[in-house]
């Protein structure tokens, strides 16, 4: 009973709930984007510039992949953030029961799709001839991961909608080591090659995943996972898809126009690839803080407006969009001044180090409208609101961003064209959800969605 008062958000200082929430949360994605990173320090190093263009060119499809279910996953922990902060135990068990039924069937489905189509869709985004054979091997092993990298992303769902992020970090940090460690034994001390990187961030994703499962077997509160209860439920099964769906949405239409920014960036040669996917792994450390506040405002929202606590569901909204805007902007203005040593650390190329400053230098002092947008997405999807962030983010950062790069690049054939899809994206939609905000979101006095 104590660790299910710990975890409630519903009272306490609200400052010290979300921040309390939210650090164990970016040591968590730290440890994350720590062995996502590995796999491109220690590749890059020792295999070469192709094969780290042919892991970075992996990136952006395995969002628009896995990021459908990730999305699904995180709308069903919106239904348990609700349902817990009202008390409902009972729902709490079946809607856990059915995210479990979900992640299971789903991880299935992707091993399939992912290793069937990757050199169909690779070929589609214009990889090079040269790094085709290398990213083709790194996306298949990554993909035969599939179960694991769903039903992780499904516990700790489930485990952050009550509360629990300490847990999460853990299990994180073990498997990170277990990472590192093998992509040093495959790849440096082996040479095995790139399906190899894979293979060690799909034996420690299994390891986390295996963690998190024993915690939920062995938890004493509503989230006690019983395997023989897994099982869809329908009407639970339809709220976690009405509040996951457009999560999942959003997530993959935004992670396509990526494909097709990633597609262009492999028009400039594998140097590009290499040094713009040397920044992306530099790029996930920056957005830390921003996605860390804006999973403890989704929680924080939905516990407290389940449990009808309005206005201070309204003030840790405010408190966490100024914390995150805040903690963005001051990161990207460090990655700004370092940008050359840290692209350096993936590649000694001249060409590879430029590319990728050049990149870091376009977009990271824009750090704090993307933190702005984040926030206000995680707010609303906590209100039971998913579908205004969907299209918001599908028609500014979809939509817009792929008109901007078709006519840009066409006009001006720079790579510095396409950098700017994403400031320029992140500026639209910030003054939507502002708007959105000023006048017409429930943070003014409307009321949340049910769930």
């Amino acid at each position: 009973m104590e660790e299910q008062k710990s975890a409630l958000m519903t009272s306490g200082p609200i400052w010290q709930r979300i921040v309390f929430f939210a650090v164990p949360l970016f040591f968590g994605n730290l440890f994350q984007q720590l062995y996502n990173t590995a796999d491109s320090l220690i590749v890059g190093k020792f295999l070469g510039d192709t094969a780290l263009a042919a892991v970075s060119s992996s990136g952006s499809l395995i969002l628009l992949l896995v990021g459908f279910f990730n999305g699904i996953s995180a709308g069903g922990g919106v239904v348990v953030a609700r349902y817990y902060g009202a008390r409902d135990t009972e729902r709490v068990k079946r809607t856990v029961h059915t995210m479990v039924a979900f992640g299971l069937a789903a991880g299935v489905g992707l091993t399939v799709i992912g290793v069937v189509l990757a050199p169909q869709i690779l070929i589609f985004m214009g990889t090079p001839a040269n790094v085709l054979p290398q990213s083709t091997a790194y996306f298949r092993v990554y993909f035969l991961g599939s179960v694991a990298f769903v039903l992780y992303n499904v516990f700790v769902g489930i485990l952050q909608a009550v509360g629990d992020s300490r847990h999460p970090l853990f299990y994180l940090v073990v498997s990170s080591l277990v990472n590192v460690v093998l992509d040093l034994l495959f790849v440096a001390g082996f040479h095995w090659g790139v399906w190899a990187a894979a293979m060690a961030t799909v034996i420690s994703q299994c390891v986390s995943a295996l963690l998190c499962l024993i915690h939920l077997l062995r938890a004493r509160n509503e989230v006690q996972l019983f395997p023989r209860q897994v099982a869809f439920d329908g009407p639970m099964f339809r709220q976690v898809i009405s509040n996951g769906l457009p999560a999942g949405v959003q997530t993959s239409i935004i992670s396509l126009a990526n494909v097709v920014v990633q597609s262009n960036i492999n028009a400039f040669g594998s140097s590009a690839m290499a040094g713009c996917g040397a920044y992306s792994k530099v790029e996930g450390f920056g957005f830390l803080p921003i996605t860390c506040f804006s999973l403890a405002l989704t929680t924080f929202i939905g516990q407290n407006l389940g449990a009808g606590e309005i206005e201070r569901a309204r003030k840790g909204a405010r408190f966490g969009i100024l914390c995150s805007v805040t903690i963005a902007e001051l990161i990207g203005g460090l990655i700004w001044l370092l940008a050359p040593v840290l692209i350096g650390a993936f590649n000694d190329s001249a060409d590879v180090i430029s590319y990728g400053v050049a990149q870091a230098r376009t977009v990271t002092l824009f750090y704090c409208l993307l933190a702005f947008s984040h926030c206000m997405a995680g707010i609303l999807r906590g209100a039971g609101r998913a579908s205004v962030p969907m299209f918001v983010m599908l028609g500014c950062w979809c939509v817009f961003r792929i008109l901007y790069i078709t006519v840009a690049v066409s006009v001006v054939p720079s790579i510095r064209m396409v950098f700017w899809a994403y400031p320029i994206t992140w500026s639209l939609s910030s003054v939507i959800f502002l708007l959105y905000a000023r006048h017409s979101d429930w943070l003014h006095g409307g009321q949340p969605a049910a769930v």
